[in-house]
């Protein structure tokens, strides 16, 4: 048997081992739940807390917030103010709401039209482009059959009451579908000039579907996210790197989460007396209880989107927290009884988040933060954000490990790389879960000390694709997940690692502070790159962002010859090492040979390969590039190292030597 055989041998047990090790922490579903798992800590660091039985009762009286003066200038454009009254029926499962819509135009040109998300139309059957695109299915959320749901407009008008309902048509820009109602477009009676304003009267049903994509009912459980006709974008000319203004539209789709524009809400929301409600913004009035019902009133402003979720069953505790770019938060955690006895990790892992993000980053402009822990079954609801408002995973375990502070910190960073720094999901994607995975590691690192394992999850990118792409362009669930999650962290940590962590840190702060309460895009994000490190990334962009590059290189052949020299017998080793992906050098390659002594290489990697020739008195042992593993985008590490063919008596010896450790891996598996 060769050397040669030996080595695959030998590749293959290690394969294995890694395998193993790999099923056991469940990396391989690591983006299914919005998020990468690190390896955790000694089950002795943190012991969760028994949960609290099911009869626990609110230990805190929901009161109305402070409110905060009026600020002398508004921290975004508000192009959308939204008046709305919502009545959740008796069954649970209804919603009946009211809202006055206002939409100033920001542009230079008239509008003759206004478009209208209508998301719970994306569950109404199985034809939509949602469904068919999804197969019934986000992360591990499966629709149910009472998963059907609706949002039926029963009265579109203006002020002097003219009925709009006829000039309303459902539009599909995307894929043409005649099934999907998600979209409408409405042509106006009158157009908008620049910097005017119309207002629309609107009435409406919602059927909420059993838990499922982010919203529903789960027993006496509500999540009400996306569930109003909400205006879409008006992009100006320049925004997004736009050449001409006009409105950004697309469908709901599988992959793709949502795109709005800044504004006022004001909301009223009625629910049965038992029920206890988490909101966007901050409660400006008293309960008020009427007829069996409870009327909450909440206002936000400088958002762009408004979300709720109700129960009978939330334990209330709120805290006061301020930090260096926090003046003032009321932190409101609404816990599922089953993790009553955890609210003290909720409650740290949301000042963790808070005050690490708001040092590094900007501000936290807000004065409320709500942290809604939906039920057991309700696990379709979890691991999402809103503006002021996130959920955490779904109650289901009640001994969680990491996974419950690190989805927390991941769906606050979402407050910063989607609530202010609002990017365009459908469209780049990556500049929110990408950046907000980025950011969320940072935090686990200094808050618990966890580190995400980089070289493992940089292997599971078997299907790299362009970052900067519709969110439906790719082939499924999991390439994006792979993606605009894993992918494009590693592209940030890569940066990182070539710039430095405080130069990195600027970049950062800069992008925020630059384009909070805007719009910005990955030609933004690149600019202020360039901006911040005086250098041109045109070139990195190009392969890493805009194209499916990784930066995989390989020890690809070694040959090494026993030669006859005056001075004695000596070994003149060639190694050719290939560049398969993106430039992303230099790149070290370490030497070793059978006496122990080392040589260290740098390549810069400009070209496709290069060839080592080394004349030493020893033979070469084995090559590996990147042996520290700096480069964190090389994705098929197996390929980074390959024992040396030696010649005559040495290779005999070396056959010995291979054989007895192969044994020995074997020996662990007891095959």
């Amino acid at each position: 048997m060769t050397p040669r055989y030996i080595k695959q041998i030998l590749f293959g047990s290690l394969a294995v081992v890694f395998l193993v090790t790999s099923m056991k922490y469940g990396f391989g579903e690591a983006w299914l739940s919005q998020y990468t798992y690190a390896l955790a800590p000694a089950a002795d660091v943190m012991q969760p807390a028994s949960p609290a039985p099911n009869s626990a009762k609110p230990q805190v009286v929901q009161q109305p917030d402070t409110a905060l003066p009026p600020k002398p200038q508004p921290l975004s454009k508000r192009v959308v103010e939204y008046h709305i009254n919502v009545s959740l029926r008796d069954d649970g499962q209804h919603l009946d709401g009211a809202q006055d819509v206002t939409w100033t135009n920001p542009g230079k040109k008239t509008v003759s039209e206004l478009y209208f998300h209508l998301y719970p139309n994306a569950f109404q059957s199985p034809k939509t482009t949602f469904m068919t695109e999804s197969h019934g299915m986000l992360r591990k959320d499966k629709a149910t059959p009472n998963s059907r749901s609706h949002i039926k407009l029963l009265a579109l008008q203006t002020l002097e009451g003219e009925s709009l309902l006829p000039r309303l048509q459902y539009t599909q820009p995307d894929d043409g579908n005649p099934s999907d109602y998600t979209l409408a477009r409405l042509r106006l009676p009158e157009p908008v000039p620049p910097g005017k304003s119309v207002t629309l009267r609107m009435s409406y049903e919602v059927k909420l579907p059993e838990v499922f994509a982010r919203m529903g009912y789960s027993g006496d459980f509500i999540m009400a996210g996306q569930w109003f006709p909400k205006l879409a974008v008006y992009e100006t000319q320049g925004t997004r790197g736009r050449t001409s203004e006009g409105w950004n539209v697309h469908q709901y789709h599988g992959n793709s989460e949502f795109y709005s524009d800044f504004g006022i809400y004001s909301v009223r929301i009625q629910v049965p007396e038992t029920y206890t409600v988490a909101a966007t913004g901050f409660q400006t009035k008293p309960i008020v209880q009427q007829d069996g019902t409870k009327i909450f009133q909440f206002y936000a402003e400088d958002v762009h989107d408004f979300a709720w979720a109700a129960s009978p069953n939330f334990i209330y505790e709120e805290v006061a927290f301020s930090d260096k770019g926090i003046p003032g938060v009321r932190i409101k955690l609404y816990l599922d009884p089953a993790h009553a006895e955890l609210k003290d990790r909720y409650m740290h892992a949301a000042k963790s988040a808070l005050a690490n993000y708001s040092r590094w980053y900007g501000t936290y402009p807000y004065n409320t933060l709500s942290v809604v822990v939906p039920p057991k079954g309700a696990a379709g609801a979890g691991g999402m954000e809103y503006p002021t408002l996130i959920t955490a995973f779904a109650a289901e375990n009640s001994d969680p490990g990491y996974e419950l502070e690190r989805t927390v910190v991941h769906e606050i960073g979402h407050q910063f790389w989607y609530g202010m720094v609002a990017s365009n999901e459908f469209e780049e994607a990556w500049l929110d879960e990408g950046f907000t995975s980025y950011a969320e590691d940072k935090v686990m690192e200094a808050a618990y000390g966890i580190t995400s394992n980089l070289r493992l999850e940089a292997s599971y990118m078997t299907h790299p694709a362009p970052l900067k792409q519709p969110s439906w362009a790719y082939g499924n669930h999991l390439q994006y997940a792979e993606n605009v999650y894993m992918r494009a962290k590693l592209v940030l940590v890569d940066i990182e690692n070539k710039v430095g962590e405080k130069m990195m840190n600027r970049i950062m702060r800069t992008y925020f502070q630059k384009y909070k309460f805007k719009h910005p895009a990955t030609v933004d994000f690149q600019r202020v790159v360039e901006q911040v490190t005086k250098a041109d990334w045109t070139e990195y962009f190009n392969q890493f962002v805009y194209s499916n590059r990784m930066a995989d290189f390989s020890v690809d052949a070694i040959e090494v010859k026993s030669i006859e020299r005056e001075e004695g017998q000596l070994y003149e080793s060639t190694v050719l090492i290939k560049k398969n992906g993106g430039t992303s050098g230099p790149i070290p390659i370490l030497f070793k040979f059978i006496d122990g002594s080392t040589i260290t290489k740098e390549w810069a990697g400009d070209e496709s390969h290069i060839q080592y020739t080394e004349v030493t008195t020893v033979p070469l042992e084995w090559v590996m590039v990147d042996p520290d593993h700096t480069n964190v985008l090389d994705n098929k590490l197996i390929n980074n190292f390959m024992l040396a063919e030696l010649p005559g008596e040495t290779r005999t010896r070396w056959n010995v030597g291979v054989s007895k450790f192969i044994q020995g891996v074997l020996s662990m598996f007891g095959w």
